[in-house]
């Protein structure tokens, strides 16, 4: 069996309610040094909130920053995984999703996220992750 998403995952997870205004989670992306934040409503995930998510979903539609939603702009078709998926169960959903970040979440908890950047690294030059590095985003 092969490594687990566990052993690479970011452990660090930042949340954001998703009624939150995105001005709040821009500030906590700015005090974590991120570029993402899990989005949850009561205490399960519902989405995802990057700084790209901010600047093209509300920022070039001229919406405010202090009145709108981070459930609003938030990516909420989600993919997560088990904290025991492998890195190769984490690829193809990547490459099938065309998505850089997973939450990791254990009973609907956040509790990490993998990233394109966390499987480079632990990588072989795998052909996907080229391919995933160089689709148009979504999240």
């Amino acid at each position: 069996m092969g490594q687990s998403i566990k052993d690479v995952m970011t452990k660090k997870v930042t949340t954001v309610a998703h009624d939150a205004t995105i001005a709040e989670a821009a500030r906590l992306m700015q005090q974590d040094d991120i570029g993402d934040v899990l989005v949850t409503e009561g205490k399960t995930v519902c989405g995802i909130l990057t700084d790209r998510d901010i600047v093209i979903r509300a920022i070039a539609q001229d919406r405010d920053p202090r009145e709108t939603t981070v459930g609003e702009i938030c990516t909420h078709d989600l993919v997560t995984l088990e904290p025991t998926a492998t890195i190769e169960e984490a690829k193809r959903l990547m490459s099938d999703r065309a998505v850089r970040r997973l939450p990791v979440c254990e009973n609907g908890k956040p509790i990490g996220v993998v990233s394109l950047g966390d499987l480079a690294v632990e990588g072989d030059g795998d052909r996907p992750l080229t391919a995933i590095s160089s689709a148009p985003p979504n999240n």
